[in-house]
């Protein structure tokens, strides 16, 4: 491996990124909407791979890996599963709704906004609760980003990872500062490319090189466990790494279980794209209502495809290479492993110019829609009403750095589980607005008072239940973002019905929604 080439061709890539964000610097500055949200200008190709690259984040090519070769085949297999479930109704039942109801209701061009337009709030309760949570949950997200990017370099080049988690926040910060949301998804469009280019090379790479799917399974079908939907591999770790046999073989226990209410549970994930705003955002932003429907055809067979890679590269990594990586943390480098043993140093530095683009794609989502969050809609929407749209700008790349510096203080630590960190931020955007965004577009019925109860019982309750009743173990030991979900969805229902319901204004508006076409 040669590690001038890579970081050569990953430099490139660097380079070329940030001259997208130059190129988009002056119509991003042109108007606060043009900044935040492209000027609903997003044509359905670039629609669909940013809202999936921004998604899928370095979880992709490290995380979900990762957990596969670690784990086996069912813990990453069920949560691929509800992803892709969670991927299709959300385009399929969400897109078009919210694509017309941010229209209706006054334009709006956050999340927050959408939210306090939607229920005709003159307090803005609704919206600084929503922009809160929003501040919260992505500084979370954002130091994943940073660890990823930490791990990639240090890995790579040997680096100490504090230096290259640092190094990586800074670029990904002078990026967004450039061009915006419309550089964003422009990048985000190239780098979904690369994603699936990257994931498809190793994957077919790894297989050659292996010998063949029946050697893969040859290898790895005695681990117990490890290759079934219903059962979990159990390494025999000590201090937190795996023995070793004196054959040299990785050692593991007795097969753990994998019933029915883990499989609930993991397949929750999917609950999550019903709230996560870096998704959400792209359906505001595309140019047509109707152009939609191919934004979803696109999504989807990326989303497939992408996910289908990343749990086999996990497998058949643990086949190749099934003593290298022996604590939880170092099996989320399988990728890079695979990327850089198997291929030649130009095509290795292109791959992990994927891992780069995967965290670039989604650390600048996470940064951008954050910082909006505060500067539209608490700044503009409550403390200064009369800023104008380059105060709100200058005042969101403000908070976008604080954000970048707390995101980095998070992600100091080079043994952070990637897998670990997103789940976490995506219970918190799943159960905070999923409920909420889906009884706003479906249910006339829903009140302002609901919605405020909802958004506060699902985001309060992702963090009593991760921090104070999982641990118990048993049936508490669920993902988080299922039971604050359904506690959110019926905190809304009861709340509703308990209040006055909406004024007529507000089911007009509904209803002009629900009718609209371009």
């Amino acid at each position: 491996m040669n590690k001038l080439e890579i970081f050569l061709t990953m430099s490139c890539y660097m380079a070329f990124v940030i001259g997208i964000g130059v190129y988009y610097a002056k119509r991003a500055n042109e108007s606060s909407e043009n900044y935040f949200i492209g000027g609903r200008t997003l044509g359905p190709w670039v629609t669909a791979m940013s809202a999936e690259a921004s998604d899928m984040s370095g979880w992709l090519l490290m995380g979900l890996p990762g957990v596969a070769y670690w784990f086996g085949l069912s813990d990453a297999a069920w949560t691929a599963i509800g992803l892709f479930a969670g991927t299709y109704i959300n385009w399929l039942i969400v897109a078009k709704r919210l694509h017309s109801y941010s229209i209706v209701a006054g334009n709006s061009i956050t999340i927050p906004d959408f939210f306090s337009n939607r229920y005709k709030e003159k307090n803005k309760a609704i919206m600084t609760i929503a922009a809160l949570f929003i501040l919260v949950f992505f500084t979370v997200y954002a130091a994943s980003c940073f660890v990823t990017v930490g791990k990639l370099f240090s890995t790579l080049f040997g680096f100490p990872y504090q230096y290259m988690m640092l190094a990586g926040a800074v670029f990904v910060v002078i990026y967004t500062l450039l061009g915006g949301f419309l550089a964003e998804s422009v990048s985000d469009f190239m780098q979904g490319i690369v994603m699936l280019l990257a994931l498809i090379l190793i994957f077919a790479t790894s297989i050659i090189y292996a010998g063949g799917l029946s050697a893969v399974l040859d290898n790895i079908k005695d681990i117990p466990g490890f290759l079934t939907f219903f059962g979990i591999a159990v390494p025999d770790v000590a201090d937190g790494v795996q023995k070793i046999s004196e054959s040299g073989s990785p050692l593991f226990k007795e097969a753990g279980t994998y019933g029915f209410l883990t499989i609930i549970s993991t397949l929750s994930w999917g609950l999550g794209y019903f709230g996560v705003p870096q998704v959400l955002l792209r359906f505001m932003a595309i140019r047509k209502h109707s152009e939609l429907n191919l934004s979803r055809k696109i999504a989807v067979i990326w989303c497939f495809l992408s996910l289908l890679s990343a749990v086999a590269i996990g497998l058949i990594g643990r086949s190749i290479f099934p003593d290298v990586l022996l604590t939880k943390s170092d099996a989320e480098n399988i990728f890079i492993t695979m990327a850089t043993s198997l291929l030649p140093s130009v095509l290795a530095g292109l791959v992990m110019a994927g891992i780069l683009a995967a965290t670039i794609s989604s650390s600048d989502s996470y940064l951008l829609i954050a910082a909006s969050a505060f500067s539209k809609n608490i700044y503009q929407g409550i403390f200064k009403k009369s800023a104008t749209d380059q105060e709100v700008m200058r005042v969101s790349r403000i908070i976008l750095l604080l954000i970048a510096v707390i995101g980095s203080l998070i992600a100091l630590d080079e043994n952070s589980i990637i897998f670990t960190i997103v789940s976490f931020a995506w219970a918190g955007f799943g159960a905070t607005f999923g409920p909420i965004m889906l009884f706003s577009l479906f249910w006339k019925r829903t009140t302002r008072e609901g919605a405020i109860a909802g958004l506060l019982t699902g985001g309060i309750m992702v963090f009593v239940w991760k921090l104070f009743l999982k641990p118990i173990g048993g049936v508490f030991g669920i993902y988080e973002l299922l039971p604050a979900f359904v506690l959110s969805a019926l905190a809304i229902v009861a709340v509703s019905l308990m209040t006055k319901e909406p004024s007529e204004e507000i089911r007009n508006e509904y209803d002009m929604a629900k009718a609209y076409r371009d």
